[in-house]
Formats: C-alpha cells, structure tokens, sequence
C-alpha cells in the first residue's frame, strides 16, 4: 500500500494549545453543553483544553481505534460514551481525516455537536465545527506524537 500523504504538518504545543483555545471560543456561543466527550485518543488533549475554557466539568469518552501507524483501517469501539443519543452533547477530537471515526461517532450519537481542531476535505463534511482544514494529502504530526510511545507500537 502506497502512503497517500505527500505534505507533513508538525504542530508545536503552543500552536495547538491556541487552535484549540480557538475552538473554545466558537463552541462558547453554541452551548450551554450538559456532557463534553472526548474521542480517545486524539480528542483527549482538545477536550481537556475546550473543557477548561468553557467550564465543563462532567467529561465521558468514546474510545475508538482506526490508526496503525500512518494506517486507516475498520473503526473498532472499544468503549462507548454514556451520552444517549448525543442532545446537548459536544464531541472533541484533534481531527477528521476520512471520516471513518466522525461516521461511527454520528451514528452513536447522531444529536451531538461534532468539532475538531483539524480538518481534511474527505471527513470535513461531518464536523460542525472546525478551526483548521489541512489537504487530504497532508499528515498532521501532532505534539504527542512527535516522539516514538515509551511502550511501542500499538498492538
């Protein structure tokens, strides 16, 4: 299999710690938010940010796995957020891509407000919110993965 990113974008801490303050700032309009979640594991860092500036204190996850590497494969669960069926629910996660993530997100909870700090074309269209959109053929090096993971790769 051919990699089909031909650009690389490498975002500094404080380069997403603003993005995502960014973010913050369009969601603070749209709300009052009764559950943020956080789609694991990219969506964590946003999350925390976008929970902090808006006040949001009751935070769930979805755990969703799709990435080997620089690989998109199926989307697999791994744990669901206690959100219904998403009302008054804001997702957070650092990206869309494909859109393979954002489709089992919709569908778990099709009422929620889906935003991420970064968007490519092909995903773009089931976000809500957005603060960055990159081309489809860019890989977007995010600070925790600048360095390889203390335990390996992924199993």
């Amino acid at each position: 299999m051919t990699d089909p990113y031909r650009q690389s974008l490498s975002v500094s801490w404080d380069e997403f710690h603003h993005l995502s303050r960014t973010l913050a700032g369009r969601l603070a309009e749209l709300g009052p938010w009764r559950l943020l979640v956080a789609v694991t594991r990219g969506g964590l860092v946003p999350a925390a940010i976008v929970a902090r500036e808006l006040d949001l204190r009751v935070v769930d996850t979805l755990c969703i796995a799709s990435y080997d590497g620089r690989a998109q494969g199926a989307a697999r669960v791994l744990k669901a957020a206690d959100a219904g069926d998403g009302e008054g629910v804001l997702v957070v996660d650092d990206l869309v891509d494909t859109g393979v993530t954002a489709a089992v997100m919709r569908r778990l909870l099709p009422k929620a407000h889906f935003a991420t700090v970064f968007a490519k074309p092909q995903g773009r269209p089931l976000v809500d919110s957005v603060v960055s959109e990159v081309g489809q053929d860019t890989w977007i090096v995010l600070p925790w993965d600048q360095h390889p993971p203390i335990a390996g790769p992924s199993r």
